[in-house]
């Protein structure tokens, strides 16, 4: 597995898992019913440095960074991270990651913070054992569509 900056030709590889991640609804806030020219500024608009990790010629999953603040709090970074679910489970999402919070260092951020992590997602998992710590949790504001309304995490790790 190759990981690399993202180009605009990469968007058509990574629409189709960008879109069935977000219109599950059981990990983004996004509007499950995005059009797909409104999704791509989401993920790949201006401000945002985007990575892919790519199995041979296919494109298995994608990251995008950038700042999760403007001006003087302008060095704590957020992130997204998808894996294409026909790909889970094979270390790509952690790979990913590892990766990106390298880069955002190198990029000279000095922390990185989840606003929304759905409490239910097994990624949660993932971050902790990256070093991210829950700062706290806002009760029942994601309406899941198997567990009902759970949280979202606030999560955080210094870089």
């Amino acid at each position: 597995m190759v990981i690399r900056e993202a180009e605009g030709e990469d968007w058509p590889a990574i629409w189709p898992f960008w879109r069935r991640i977000v219109a599950a609804r059981e990990t983004y806030t996004w509007d499950p019913d995005t059009p797909e020219k409104a999704a791509r500024v989401l993920w790949m608009g201006p401000g945002k440095r985007v990575y892919v990790a790519e199995d041979g010629e296919a494109v298995v999953g994608s990251a995008c960074l950038r700042p999760n603040y403007g001006g003087p709090a302008a060095g704590i970074a957020n992130a997204g991270f998808m894996v294409d679910p026909d790909q889970g489970g094979r270390g790509i999402g952690r790979a990913l990651a590892e990766h990106v919070l390298t880069a955002a260092r190198e990029q000279g951020y000095r922390g990185m913070v989840f606003n929304a992590v759905v409490e239910t997602n097994p990624a949660v998992g993932l971050w902790t054992s990256l070093g991210f710590t829950i700062l706290g949790t806002v009760p029942e504001a994601f309406e899941h569509p198997r567990h009902g309304r759970v949280g979202l995490h606030i999560m955080y790790r210094a870089l």
